[in-house]
């Protein structure tokens, strides 16, 4: 049988149990099922995506394997949804997991792109990046003997993750010296991402980079520390600036660390199951401890659900610049073959009913940044992007 029929019969069923589900929704009105009816395909809609697949695999100029062409159909299904829907193939999947665990398998930088060069920002202690000698400001000029230079910068960056065990070669050119070759070996380092500094020795300093599965428990734990040094803070300050969010329960629980009760974040879907709210639970880490939140327009999703939380139930004064507007839950699902899809499937709303969405949450004070920003990119919010879902809420 020819991938043609195949993938005929495969379509052919999904669309046999699209009309069985609808059939049998008990009481359905005339209106959602004529709709329902209407949402179906037709064995003609079918048969012309084959006869796409089929001549692009005859006719295209280079010859294309059907996986490829098969994933790529896929990928365009879920990249037209939104800007933040996504196929993720099994290595791509496996390292979303690893990031939310708080770990990945690479050599332990964090980089940025400057000037069209990948430059090492932060190497982190330890890693296999720390034990090889490089630096902040170290310039990554080739990796595993490929130019960095005319080559898509993000692609490149890629390449610096991978399974742990496996070795990697790196030419780098620090700021003042000869350029050296470093070999290294991956694996898996650990990501901080909470950070503390005590201020005028009163005033705790915390800096969270990102949610992942530890990040409440990590503040938490360094609360804890400074109260057994004896220290009573007079302020709290949260930096979420550039925090692009993570996994939403470790927002909830850091939100609910600072309040008392109520609502900290809801949650509104076409699905039942994402029909959600979360409250807080009595007590407090410090119940009477002013905090300040930093934001800027790189805080995003699960960052925006913590200021939004303490933003309205009046616990902390928001400070900077509007956020950035990810108000979506993205759910993350398994696929048979090894690989998974980030799909929306969600809004958020903050206690008192706003929507994040392309909206953002707006401090109490604004600080616009001080510093001129040459990369476009930065100054992009989420009612930017293409495909944004629109704010639901007036």
């Amino acid at each position: 049988m020819n991938i043609q029929k195949q993938l005929l019969i495969i379509l052919m069923s999904l669309a046999q149990s699209s009309a069985v589900m609808s059939q049998a929704t008990p009481g359905a009105p005339d209106a959602e099922a004529k709709e329902l009816s209407a949402a179906q395909l037709t064995l003609d809609d079918l048969r012309t995506f084959t006869d796409v697949f089929s001549q692009v695999r005859r006719n295209y100029v280079e010859e294309v394997d059907d996986k490829t062409l098969l994933n790529d159909a896929i990928m365009g299904m879920l990249s037209k949804l939104d800007p933040h829907s996504d196929y993720l193939p099994a290595e791509d999947y496996k390292l979303l997991d690893d990031a939310a665990q708080g770990h990945y398998s690479g050599i332990g930088v964090d980089v940025r792109i400057e000037d069209q060069r990948i430059v090492i920002k932060k190497v982190i202690v330890p890693s296999p990046a720390d034990s090889a000698g490089l630096n902040p400001g170290d310039v990554i000029t080739a990796i595993n003997g490929r130019p960095v230079k005319g080559r898509m910068l993000h692609e490149a960056i890629n390449e610096l993750s991978g399974e742990p065990g496996t070795s990697i070669t790196l030419q780098v050119l620090p700021p003042e010296g000869e350029q050296r070759e470093v070999e290294m070996i991956r694996e898996y380092v650990n990501v901080p991402t909470v950070s503390f500094e005590l201020l005028d020795k009163q005033y705790g300093y915390f800096r969270v980079a990102m949610f992942n599965r530890n990040s409440a428990t990590h503040l938490e734990e360094s609360l804890e520390s400074i109260r057994e040094d004896g220290i009573i803070l007079r302020g709290l300050i949260i930096d979420l600036r550039n925090n692009p969010g993570g996994v939403l329960q470790q927002a909830v629980s850091m939100a609910d660390g600072f309040l008392d009760g109520g609502l900290i974040v809801s949650t509104r879907g076409r699905n039942a199951t994402m029909q959600m709210e979360f409250s807080a639970n009595e007590g407090q880490w410090l119940p009477d401890t002013p905090i300040v939140i930093l934001v800027d327009r790189g805080t995003a999703s699960a960052s925006e659900v913590v200021a939004g939380a303490l933003q309205d139930h009046g616990r902390a004064l928001i400070v900077g610049e509007r956020t950035f507007g990810k108000g979506s839950v993205q759910s993350v699902l398994p696929l048979r073959n090894g690989a998974g899809i980030k799909l929306t499937t969600a809004r958020y709303y903050t206690p008192s009913g706003r929507s994040i969405q392309a909206e953002g949450i707006r401090p109490d004070i604004v600080i616009e940044p001080v510093e001129l920003i040459d990369n476009e990119d930065r100054r992009i919010r989420e009612a930017d992007l293409d495909r944004h879902l629109e704010n639901d809420r007036d």
